[in-house]
């Protein structure tokens, strides 16, 4: 096996004869030898008008010397146990990302993962989402937040990040392989799924829980912690965790708890601070979403000239829709794109019917006439104070690590204000909003429940509204045209993240107070995103193995 750093046209890229055919000429060897090819990575370099694809594979050939393997190697299945009959038990609070695979990690070491999810299962919230874009009502434990899979479940799909937190990423995507991903989350740079794929993905990974062992328990809300507190005269008295309850009054008791509750679940940030958990205000990013023509990103991210030749539009089926990320610095603080979706829809995804939240996503085939995505402020606790153009009405004054959040909360319900007709989404072209005019009309949008002309330049906290204007304009110096009325920007963009942190020692992983408390994921502060949140949750399990 002999691997490969290929250089290749998107033509050349698209056709495994061409790969093949590139593969013998650097390895030197006649076309027919070469007897397998496996891509272990794969990215695009648009940075230029002669656009690259960059290939690393792994090849074989029936000229293989003595001794050396000769097939291409993949990803080892998991080796999971059964555990109907385990003597260890942990509980599990969420079946999102982090949740999920800290219970398949459980099963690989023979401990019995109990999940309590608040929300329904996949398929179940898939109708209560088909009702909340027909602008007929939310379901507050069922929606675009909450229900099996999280957030990430029905928008997008989307399996990078640009954490670099330590782990093996590669074992994240090798599990989604395995319980049904295509290949391509192996190799691709920017790996995606699609909201349209991964609700079976994560009904398989349901099965293999239960298949072993593990339990699963829908529409479960937990709504108390079971503490206990250590000899009281001993100099390091500690409080220790021994199960929860639910809402119905049932307690589930295990040797430790993973909190994997998930960015959106603010009823159950309300619940920790009255049981005197310790949490922690950390930074998050605020905004809007724009959204533009896809035919003007394709535009401009591949140097198209605007002619709707055939060899262009070969060009966009060799590659897919184009996407972009962007990044600034606008007074002290990034304003950066989020979750872009090219292809895609913007999404209603608030987790209450009190406030205006949206999110976009994908379809597998990425082939919607819209280009969506998030542009957010970096936002910092120091932003919250009372002193500030934050709002001085809204921040915590009792220090309960809340701040950060109340402060979403009250954006929410500007928006919700600022819209109508229920989930309507207040919206503005985006060159009025730069500028600072109103729109007397929209563009087309893929926004289902519908949007309503809002001077958002006039409404959003200054300190994030300002930083948005300005960092727009940056934008439009890099990709010239992104600044146009063509484009429509939704208000507001404010789940990018969490904006609590629920603190924990850095090497056992258990809260700084509580003893067997492990909180993970987005909605413990530590994560951002499927693949980070995925990635956090096998930390976590591996932790409380190795107790």
């Amino acid at each position: 096996m002999t691997q490969c750093q290929l250089i290749l046209t998107p033509e050349q890229a698209a056709s495994d004869s061409q790969i093949q055919k590139a593969v013998a000429q650097q390895l030197h060897l006649p076309f027919g030898s070469i007897t397998a090819i496996r891509i272990i990575r794969r990215s695009v370099d648009a940075r230029q008008r002669n656009i690259k694809v960059l290939l690393t594979v792994e090849a074989d050939s029936d000229q293989t010397s003595a001794g050396e393997p000769n097939s291409a190697s993949g990803p080892s299945a998991p080796a999971y146990r059964d555990v109907h009959h385990a003597a260890r038990q942990v509980i599990i609070v969420g079946a999102g990302p982090a949740g999920l695979f800290a219970a398949l990690t459980l099963l690989e070491h023979g401990i019995r993962p109990v999940i309590l999810e608040r929300g329904k299962p996949v398929s179940d919230r898939k109708r209560d989402i088909a009702i909340l874009n027909r602008n007929e009502g939310m379901n507050p434990e069922s929606n675009y937040c909450f229900g099996e899979g999280g957030a990430g479940t029905f928008s997008d799909g989307k399996l990078f990040s640009r954490s670099k937190k330590r782990g093996n990423m590669q074992r994240v995507m090798e599990l989604f392989h395995y319980h049904g991903a295509p290949e391509t989350v192996l190799y691709e740079t920017h790996a995606h799924i699609g909201s349209d794929k991964l609700p079976s993905i994560i009904r398989n990974i349901r099965e293999t829980i239960i298949e072993k062992g593990g339990e699963i328990h829908f529409n479960t809300k937990v709504t108390q912690l079971l503490i206990e507190t250590s000899d009281l005269s001993a100099p390091d008295k500690k409080s220790i965790i021994r199960g929860v309850s639910t809402s119905d009054g049932t307690r589930y008791l295990g040797e430790a708890v993973i909190l994997a509750i998930g960015h959106s679940a603010h009823d159950t940030y309300r619940m920790f601070a009255e049981c005197g958990v310790r949490l922690e205000t950390k930074g998050f990013a605020m905004g809007v979403r724009v959204e533009h023509p896809q035919a003007l990103v394709n535009r401009l991210m591949y140097h198209l000239d605007g002619r709707d030749t055939a060899s262009q539009q070969a060009l966009v089926s060799y590659l897919g829709n184009a996407s972009y990320s962007l990044v600034t610095q606008v007074d002290g603080r990034g304003v950066y794109s989020f979750c872009m979706c090219p292809g895609g829809h913007i999404v209603p995804a608030g987790s209450s019917a009190d406030g205006c939240v949206v999110n976009g996503m994908s379809a597998s085939h990425r082939n919607s006439p819209f280009a969506n995505s998030g542009i957010v402020v970096e936002i910092r606790p120091e932003d919250l104070t009372h002193d500030n153009e934050s709002g001085a009405d809204i921040c915590s004054a009792n220090n309960d690590g809340l701040a950060g959040m109340y402060f979403q909360e009250y954006v929410e319900r500007l928006a919700k204000q600022h819209g109508a007709d229920k989930d309507k989404a207040p919206a503005q072209r985006l060159r009025d909003f730069v500028e600072g005019r109103p729109s007397h009309d929209l563009p087309p949008c893929s926004y289902l429940p519908g949007i309503v002309p809002s001077r958002l330049d006039l409404w959003l906290p200054p300190f994030i509204g300002k930083r948005l204007q300005q960092g727009f304009r940056d934008f439009d110096c890099k990709y010239h045209g992104f600044l146009t009325n063509d484009a429509v920007i939704l208000g507001v963009e404010s789940r990018s993240s969490s904006a609590v942190r629920i603190p924990r020692d850095k090497d056992t992983l258990q809260h700084t107070d509580i003893e067997g408390l492990y909180p993970c994921g987005e909605g413990a502060g530590y994560a951002g995103g499927i693949t980070s949140s995925a990635l956090d949750g096998i930390n976590a399990a591996l932790a409380i193995a190795d107790r």
